[in-house]
């Protein structure tokens, strides 16, 4: 409720930080506020973690409070990241979401808990070093560490290569792309089914508010020089990943693999360099950050819980006796694979449409995604809702949706369709920020 009353209240006409308050911690200050961008993804942050809570309700029936301590304190962590006007602060949130995450993970898993947890933990604290080192050698340069003083100062392009590589490295693990995308994997088959929403739709859209706040802005030169490079990683990700979510057979691992694929199309229109890439970047983050949640909800959640298994050749003709899970799972899929009148879809045309205008021949690479993801998301959704008659080995278990799965998944649903036709309550938010990207270049 107080995320909608700074949303109202928000000018969206002025390009700067509002709302800005300090908070004092210890002898430290932490300078808080919001800007056009940011707003977006404070919302997003505050609508998924009640449906984390509510969606966990019957998953988790030992250490509630324990759990429940987590969560909010993620929260807690990830708004910070949002919100902090600083880049070491904002590194120190980046970093801090990780205990936690280790925690949920080892505490609440499933199978090789302890194993996902520790891939997660290490990975992503090894990339942030980097970043780390890159914010020092900033602060060392510049003799600051706060965005607006870092937005108007100017590096040297060596420089600026240097720092870029720091940066992008703990961005892409974060994202991520391929080569280091296995953590990833391990952490959303085996988290807790808040844990996978979690991962999904607000910690994997750190490395995206990450290139808008600190490699765009800060290191345009080398953001230009090194397009190419990156927008080849993204393609590889791309191809490798739906490819992957083709022959994999656990359900949660394919929505996992399918997130990799969209993180990859987000992160390459982020580094496009046109107003429609960058825009679109955002709105495909915001839309995957709808979408995926809901998918491992039903994946996770309702179809686990009632089978306790996550073998898709278990699962046959769902159809026949949850007619309203498999509607609402038809529409989930068709936002996955970008079919028009879903947010998906303009976050993709518009993502896809910045790399074209850029470089024509990776963006038909690129646009492989669309074919690729309607490929694996049917063949998903054929596999469980169709595929013949329904296996008698659950037929006593399986009811349709709950009133309380049914409102969750309603909830994420109207929002994908109701922002997918009217993509311009965030577009013209975010276009004025989205064009002073453009001109810091």
């Amino acid at each position: 409720m107080i995320s909608l009353a700074i949303f109202t209240l928000f000018d969206f006409s002025v390009h700067q930080f509002q709302f800005v308050g300090n908070v004092t911690i210890l002898p430290y200050g932490i300078y808080l506020g919001v800007d056009a961008v940011s707003i977006y993804f404070v919302i997003l942050t505050t609508l998924i973690f009640p449906i984390v809570i509510i969606s966990s309700w019957n998953s988790i029936t030992v250490n509630i409070k324990s759990y429940l301590v987590i969560i909010l304190l993620l929260e807690c962590l990830l708004l910070g990241a949002f919100l902090v006007i600083d880049v070491l602060l904002f590194y120190i949130f980046f970093e801090a979401i990780l205990p936690p995450l280790f925690l949920l993970l080892g505490l609440f898993g499933s199978g090789g808990k302890v194993r996902a947890s520790f891939y997660l933990f290490l990975y992503t604290l090894f990339g942030s070093l980097f970043l780390l080192l890159a914010i020092l050698a900033m602060s060392s340069i510049i003799g600051t560490t706060d965005f607006e003083v870092l937005w108007k100062s100017s590096f040297d392009y060596y420089t600026q290569i240097i720092l870029f590589c720091g940066v992008f490295l703990a961005i892409s693990i974060k994202t991520p792309l391929y080569f280091v995308h296995t953590w990833l994997l391990k952490a959303h088959t085996e988290a807790p089914l808040g844990g996978s929403i979690i991962l999904a739709a607000i910690v994997l859209k750190l490395g995206l508010y990450g290139i808008i706040r600190i490699i765009l802005p800060i290191l345009p030169e080398a953001s230009m020089s090194l397009r190419s490079a990156v927008f080849v990683i993204g393609v590889i990700t791309i191809i490798y990943a739906s490819f992957s979510t083709l022959r994999t057979t656990d359900v949660k691992e394919i929505i996992a693999y399918s997130s990799v694929s969209h993180a990859a199309v987000y992160l390459i229109g982020g580094f496009s360099n046109t107003i429609q890439g960058i825009e679109g970047s955002i709105l495909l983050g915001i839309a995957h950050g709808l979408v995926s949640p809901a998918l491992f909800i039903i994946a996770g959640g309702v179809l686990y819980e009632r089978s306790g298994t996550r073998f898709i050749y278990y699962y046959r003709g769902i159809a026949q006796i949850m007619p309203l899970c498999s509607l609402l799972f038809f529409i989930l899929c068709l936002g996955n694979c970008g079919a028009p009148l879903t947010l998906n879809f303009v976050g993709e045309f518009l993502s896809l449409y910045g790399v074209f205008e850029k470089l024509p021949l990776l963006g038909v690479l690129a646009s492989s995604s669309i074919v690729f993801s309607a490929a694996y998301t049917i063949y998903l959704f054929n596999r469980i809702s169709f595929g013949g008659s329904f296996s008698l080995f659950f037929q006593e278990n399986f009811i349709d949706l709950t009133k309380r799965e049914f409102f969750i998944l309603l909830t994420l649903v109207f929002f994908t369709i109701l922002f997918g036709i009217y993509p311009n309550f965030i577009l013209d938010g975010i276009h004025m920020s989205v064009s002073a990207l453009i001109m810091a270049f």
